[in-house]
Formats: structure tokens, sequence, C-alpha cells
């Protein structure tokens, strides 16, 4: 009883403060979604949800490798072999300063070429240009805060994890609201803002990192191929499911261009962004869930681990109900904060996505929690499959499917149609890994 009762009172702390950390970090997106409706009216709300996809690119490349460098960390650090997890951390700094480049090259040479590619037209053509650019240039201070992040709730130290993205998502805000308004810098403000929230949470971080109790440090050796495959192999599901995101929102961006135009693409903007948020508190509480079955993993303790998975579906069914009723009966009130022009097709298109879309909101948590275990108990495979079937298979050919037969309803339907599916799947191959003696019991 009293073993059960640590294990609940660890997984509250680090998932609560997890998903707090998490919900912080999703804000940097929804806090441009606000002031630029506000600022820019919908021809901004149309760009900024053009441009998102990339961002979603970046921080799922960080997630990727913060998670998988994080958790292979994670399982060495309990078995007491402290050069591997300098090792493992260097290496995952290697990785990072590598994407780093690539992203930032991209930003310089191929912005243009970029938004063409993602459907952006008229006024809103030139904000997404702006937009890419800047984001693509940031992109070593988010790949880098993302690392920092998870290596230092790792390394038991969650509270000043969940202190930096809260101080990032708060800094972006205000400058936000500086920019865009005093200032009248527009869709750069906006960009610039959120650019600046990960600098702020790395210099939060680096109290971690300066500490005689850091775990963790920079050493001098080559890169390994094994531990840089076991960092990627470990950190992919992450990766594809920031990555699929932003696939899925360029086909639903491209799909309501058709249906509707820029109003469309607005509406399906606010959705978009309100699930980032929705999203990260399942990615909050997996991540929270990721170090306390790690560890448990790592010792041999199949009570810890199948009791933290328990406690992670629990609190999810419960938050899942409390989300989507919020959403349901505020769907109106919702739409009207990012409709500041009072556009009667934007409110119309908005409130049925919102009363559609999130009824995914119980199969996707359990979906991203299931992926999670599998990935904290090296069973990468079975996470890859789950995270291949909602971000690519399946979602994509739904898409076009549903639209096609009933045009914007069976647009919104795809996403709770596909997590679904996938929640099947996902169970019946943990039931068979369990038969064959593959997982926990």
């Amino acid at each position: 009883m009293i073993k059960q009762q640590s294990c609940f009172m660890e997984f509250a702390r680090y998932t609560f403060l997890n998903v707090l950390g998490m919900i912080g970090l999703s804000c940097y997106i929804l806090a441009d979604t606000f002031f630029v409706s506000k600022g820019l009216g919908t021809n901004g709300l149309a760009a900024l949800n053009l441009a998102i996809p990339i961002y979603s690119f970046i921080h799922g490349s960080g997630l990727m490798l913060g998670i998988g460098g994080a958790t292979k960390y994670s399982i060495v650090k309990v078995q007491k072999a402290s050069e591997n997890s300098d090792r493992i951390f260097t290496n995952t700094l290697y990785m990072g300063a590598l994407l780093a480049i690539l992203f930032m090259l991209t930003g310089f040479f191929f912005s243009d070429r970029l938004t063409m590619l993602l459907g952006a037209d008229g006024e809103a053509a030139a904000m997404t240009k702006i937009y890419l650019k800047v984001i693509l240039l940031f992109a070593p201070a988010f790949l880098f805060n993302d690392i920092f992040i998870c290596f230092v709730r790792n390394d038991g130290n969650p509270r000043l994890s969940m202190t930096a993205m809260l101080l990032g998502s708060i800094s972006n805000i205000i400058l936000d609201y500086i920019f865009i308004f005093p200032l009248k810098l527009g869709i750069l403000g906006a960009v610039l803002a959120t650019g600046a929230a990960p600098v702020l949470s790395m210099l939060i971080l680096s109290r971690h990192l300066i500490k005689k109790k850091n775990s963790f440090h920079l050493q001098r050796t080559k890169p390994s191929p094994v531990i840089i495959g076991s960092v990627i192999s470990l950190g992919i599901p992450s990766l594809i499911a920031e990555m699929s995101s932003g696939i899925v929102m360029i086909v639903f961006n491209s799909i309501f261009m058709t249906l509707s135009g820029n109003v469309g693409v607005a509406a399906y903007g606010i959705i978009a962004n309100l699930s980032l948020v929705v999203i990260s508190i399942y990615t909050g509480i997996a991540q929270g869930m990721q170090p306390i079955i790690s560890r448990a993993y790592g010792k041999g303790s199949q009570d810890s681990a199948m009791q933290t998975l328990r406690y992670g579906i629990f609190t999810m069914l419960s938050l899942s109900a409390i989300i989507y009723l919020g959403i349901y009966f505020l769907s109106g009130f919702i739409a009207g904060i990012f409709n500041s022009e009072g556009n009667l097709q934007l409110q119309a298109i908005a409130v049925s996505g919102l009363k559609l879309y999130f009824t995914a909101v119980p199969f996707a948590g359990f979906n991203i929690l299931l992926s999670s275990f599998f990935t904290s108990t090296e069973k990468a495979l079975p996470s890859h499959l789950l995270s291949l079937l909602r971000g690519f298979i399946l979602i994509i050919p739904m898409a076009f499917l549903l639209s096609y037969l009933a045009k914007a309803t069976g647009l919104w339907l795809a996403f709770p149609i596909t997590e679904g599916i996938v929640c099947l799947a996902g169970a019946i191959t943990y039931l068979l890994l369990k038969r064959k003696g593959n997982v926990y019991v």
C-alpha cells in the first residue's frame, strides 16, 4: 500500500508539472493565433495557419531528440553508467546542431518556395513568407530548448522544466501584444515573440546545467552512430506525432481552401491551434509518465510501470470528459474570441468544427499514452506503427474520402474516426504483445 501511494505521488508530481509546462509550450502558437486574429484579421489568421506546419516540424525534431535522448539517459542512469549518460547527452546535442543548421539554411534559401508549396495566396502569402523565414532562423532555440527540457526533467527536476516552459509562454504572450499593437510589427512581431520564448526558457534551464547535482555533461567524444540511432529510434514517434500534425494541417488547409477559401482556412486555424493545446495535455501526461516508467523498466519493476500506466489512462479519460463538455457548450464563445471581424461564415464553420473535431479527444489521449508506454520500455516498433497509422497512413486518405462524401462535415470527422480506429489497433497490439509476454502484465 505504501509503495502504491509512493508511485501515485511520483506520478502526480511529474504529470501535474509536465502538463502545466506542455500547456505553456503549446500556447506559443495559440497566443499568436489570438493576437494575430485581433491585429491582422482573417488574412493574418490564414497566413499563420499556413505557416504553422513548419513550426510543427521544428518542434517535432526537438522532441524526437529530447525524448529519445532523455529516455535512453534515464535507463542507463539507473544502471549507474555515468560515462554513457554523458555520451548520450553529447550525441543528442550533435544531432540538434546538425538539424538546426539544416532548418536555418531552409529559411535563408527556400522560404519563397515553401510559401508557394503551402498554398498561400493574395495578402496571406506575404505574411506567410515572413513567418516561415523567421521561425526557421529561430530553429536552434526551439531544438535545444526541447532537448534541455527533457534532460532536466529526467534528471529529477520536473519543477524547473515546468517553470521554464511556463515563463517562456508568458513572455511570448507579453511580447505578442507589445510587438503587434504598440510597435505595429504585424506578423513579424508575432513570430519574433514566438522565437524569443525558447531563448528565455533555456536561460532558466541553465540553472540546472551549472549545478553540481546535474548528472549529464558535455563530453569530448566522437559522434556515435549506435547512440544516435538509438536516440532517434526511441524519439521518432514524437517526431511523427508532430510532423503528422503539420502534414494534416497542410492537407486540411488545402481542402478547406477549395471548399471555402481563406475563411475556411482561418476557421480551421482556430480549431487546429486549440487542438495543439488539448493534445499537449495528453503529451504532458505521457512525458510525465515516461521517466517513471523508464526507471521502473531499467530496474525490472513491472508493478510500478503498469501502475503508472493505469494512473495515466484514468487521468486522461477524466480530463477528456471535461475538455469535450467545455468545448461543446462553449463553442460559440471560443470561436468568437478569434473572430474579431464578426465574420458569420467563419463563426458557423468554426462552431460546427469544434463540436465534431474534438469528439476525438479520448481516443487521441489513449493513443498518445500507449505509444509513450511502448517507447519508455524500449519497444520502438509498435510505437512507430501507432504513430504512423494516426499520423499518415489513415488520416490523409480519410480526410480526402470523407470531405468528398460530406464536404466540411466529413473533413471534421476524419480526425475522430482515424483516432478511434488507431485506438482499437493499439489495444489489439498491446493484448497480442501481452499474450506473447513482451509487455508488462
